[in-house]
């Protein structure tokens, strides 16, 4: 991989800025998270999602990254430390915590042992087109990775305790001195003994293997709020999925999908009705009965109305959602011509046409008719 596929990866300039990667990547790694997407190749994108962000969300390896491609971001020439996928375990929004704080050592490192936020989650809720305008309640349930009920999320087995890892001295990472062409080089490298953890588990939980996570089913209510839309979505703050060393939860963000209408069409707050009328109704007025979202109301159609007429209905609309108050209905009428006349209605309009001094070719009929 050289140095310009991590930016490729996340569908990002070489130059954008670290709120534009972070963002960047939250969406793929919401979009491409296994638990969501059961998709062919979505866990593999996952994983090159993750390994570009753990390079390009740290600026000192993202800088080493750009002179020296991936031997640069991971912390030396050509060392088989390998990279930091998979590190303890996190791949979440919760803030990316890098053991390699600086590439020459000598920086200080974040703690492995400190507590983390646990992964956001997405979820795709289907609302019928009235329970977009109207609100509802609904109940949905996912999978998600929660504390072991076990060992609570320690990872170790009950009556057994977690030690410090005495070869790192619970840092998670380990000073190594290197002879290079330019000298002896000190670098920081992940501990062998406790994986970049801190700490270890003589005796592991049997339930979690020691992770202290266990994939659990989870339920919740949603309230969805009246006037919601197709893209818009909550957060519901500690829904997602469980914290490292007693971190909180993540959230969970809940996306709306909402069904079609089969007679209205919806802009924001504004909603639309295709209403046909016949030429009498539109030539000599009418009062109609219009549907709404809200029921039916009675419409006065004036005299020589013409098609494509809008009549706006006020405050029969959806809610909105910024504001308060309710959008309008919007009635666009249309004037329906039949394809077809009896004999009475040509001579009625035949009488028409000389009253209105409007001369018209008769159609000869052909030898099918």
């Amino acid at each position: 991989m050289n140095n310009e596929e991590y930016y490729q990866e996340l569908g990002v300039d070489k130059g954008a800025s670290q709120d534009e990667i972070k963002k960047a990547y939250r969406k793929l790694s919401k979009q491409y998270h296994p638990d969501l997407n059961k998709d062919a190749g979505a866990e593999d994108k996952y994983k090159k999602v993750q390994e570009a962000y753990e390079t390009l969300g740290d600026e000192q390896k993202r800088a080493n990254y750009d002179q020296y491609g991936t031997a640069g971001a991971n912390g030396g020439f050509g060392s088989d430390q390998g990279g930091f996928s998979g590190f303890g375990g996190q791949s979440g929004f919760g803030g990316f915590e890098d053991i390699f704080s600086s590439f020459f050592g000598g920086g200080g490192q974040v703690n492995p042992n400190s507590p983390r936020q646990g992964d956001d989650l997405q979820y795709r809720v289907d609302l019928k087109f009235e329970e977009a305008i109207f609100g509802t309640e609904k109940e949905i349930k996912y999978n998600r990775e929660d504390n072991c009920h076990v060992c609570h999320g320690t990872g170790a087995k009950p009556g057994t305790k977690v030690e410090t890892c005495v070869r790192c001295g619970g840092r998670g990472v380990v000073n190594v001195v290197t002879n290079t062409p330019l000298g002896r080089m000190q670098t920081q490298q992940t501990c062998d003994v406790c994986h970049g953890r801190g700490k270890t588990i003589a005796s592991p939980c049997e339930t979690c293997n020691g992770s202290g996570h266990e994939k659990q089913a989870h339920t919740v209510k949603v309230k969805v709020p009246a006037g919601v839309e197709t893209g818009q979505q909550m957060r519901l703050q500690g829904q997602g999925e469980a914290g490292t060393n007693g971190g909180p939860f993540g959230d969970l963000y809940v996306r709306f999908q909402v069904e079609a209408s089969k007679i209205f069409e919806r802009d924001g707050s504004e909603i639309y009705y295709q209403m046909p009328i016949n030429f009498i109704q539109a030539a000599m007025g009418d009062e109609v009965e219009v549907p709404t979202v809200h029921g039916n109301v009675k419409l006065k159609i004036p005299a020589g109305t013409q098609t494509g007429t809008n009549f706006r209905l006020k405050g029969k609309g959806a809610p909105r959602l910024r504001g308060s108050g309710l959008g309008d209905q919007h009635v666009v009428v249309n004037l329906e011509v039949p394809k077809s006349l009896t004999d009475a209605q040509r001579r009625a309009l035949d009488e028409f046409a000389i009253a209105s001094g409007v001369k018209v070719s008769k159609q000869k009929k052909g030898l099918f008719r």
